[in-house]
């Protein structure tokens, strides 16, 4: 089974898993609510625990006319050691064997004498989101971007004897994000709607910081594609979201892609990214709700190159960007049910690859956590 043909059997299963799961709970169907925010019939005006998706799905949900939210989501990513395809490869491995695409510039050698050990990325994201009509919600999201990695650098040219590690570190504002979320169908117990959005292009790409090369020299250069904060272009942001309840099960199914119709100021645009996602979740009680959450991606190598990154470091390549992933998330849920607590909703997230097969060398995925306060009015 090629890449390609074992990524699309997960995207379909998904979708496969999302129509079951909904067409089945929709025959025992008992209080079906309007806007998936607060129970109805002899718990009437308790916020429900489950009226939102997992903390890791964005644009989940809708408000009605005239309702506003704020939200603020932490999350953290670590990344460890490096794949090639599925298969695990060593920095050992990677600094003898690998080929250096700058081979042939003035002190390149012929192959990746720098090697990326752990990553580690954190984002404060702050949301708004406002309903101008029961058909339209608005949507915008800022965040805070920092980034830290760790390099082993290999002596000279060739063999494995080690020179040194260091680190870099990037941080500041990353892209912007505007949507609209555009209702489809409300039927109750099931809800549609579109996912319109552009991401705006506020993350610096032109990042630099102090690195230990091969010769043991200490230049500042600009950083690898992965250590930059933005994308540098105006990216568009489709998808499309589906929810569902039948006390006390919840589920939702999403459709989003990131599109990078061009190329931005420095040459080069960031592969497309198509992702699905499909979620269940259990009410135990109105406070309280547990999810499980499916996700597969596809993402495409960078398009273009940075001429100004150019250093015998994996992460310089564009080629070696993207890849295929499926992933597992369990997901927490927590709603205020009365007073100053009412409306504020705290959630967290884990999530972990059960798949990657990445364009490589790359660093593979550990970990993921998310923690995310909502409050609405």
């Amino acid at each position: 089974m090629t890449r390609k043909s074992f990524l699309a059997s997960h995207l379909l299963a998904i979708t496969v898993i999302g129509c079951v799961v909904g067409g089945h709970a929709s025959a025992h169907e008992k209080k079906p609510d309007e806007a998936g925010f607060t129970i109805k019939g002899e718990n009437q005006g308790a916020v429900r625990a489950d009226g939102h998706a997992p903390i890791g799905v964005m644009g989940d949900h809708m408000h009605h006319e005239g309702e506003w939210m704020l939200s603020y989501r932490y999350m953290s990513m670590v990344m460890r050691d490096n794949l090639d395809g599925d298969s695990k490869i060593d920095a050992a491995t990677i600094a003898t064997t690998v080929p250096n695409r700058f081979f042939g510039a003035p002190g390149q050698p012929p192959t990746l004498r720098v090697v990326p050990t752990d990553m580690r990325m954190e984002m404060h994201m702050f949301g708004m989101m406002y309903a101008p009509t029961d058909w339209l919600t608005l949507m915008g999201m800022a965040n805070y971007v920092v980034k830290d990695m760790d390099h082993i650098t290999f002596a000279g040219g060739a063999g494995t004897a080690v020179l040194g590690v260091f680190n870099v570190k990037t941080q500041g504002f990353g892209d912007t994000r505007v949507s609209g979320l555009v209702r489809l169908f409300d039927g109750g117990a099931h809800h549609l709607h579109l996912n319109l959005g552009v991401s705006l292009p506020t993350g610096s790409v032109t990042e630099q910081a102090r690195i230990l090369a091969p010769n043991g020299a200490t230049p500042t250069l600009r950083v690898p594609y992965a250590m930059q904060l933005g994308t540098g272009t105006v990216d568009l942001l489709p998808g499309l979201t589906y929810t569902g309840r039948s006390d006390p099960v919840g589920w939702g199914a999403q459709i989003t892609s990131a599109i990078h119709p061009y190329r931005n100021s420095e040459g080069y645009a960031w592969g497309d990214k198509y992702r699905a996602d499909v979620w269940g979740s259990y009410q135990w009680a109105s406070w309280i709700s547990t999810s499980l959450r499916l996700g597969a991606q596809t993402e495409g190598r960078i398009r273009g190159i940075d001429p100004q990154i150019a250093v015998p470091n994996q992460t310089a390549d564009p080629d070696n960007y993207g890849g295929e992933q499926v992933d597992l998330s369990l997901g927490l849920n927590l709603a205020g049910q009365g007073g100053d607590l009412r409306n504020l909703r705290i959630a967290l997230e884990a999530t972990a690859p059960v798949y990657q097969n990445l364009n490589g060398p790359q660093m593979q995925t550990d970990l993921i956590f998310t923690l995310g306060v909502q409050y609405a009015w």
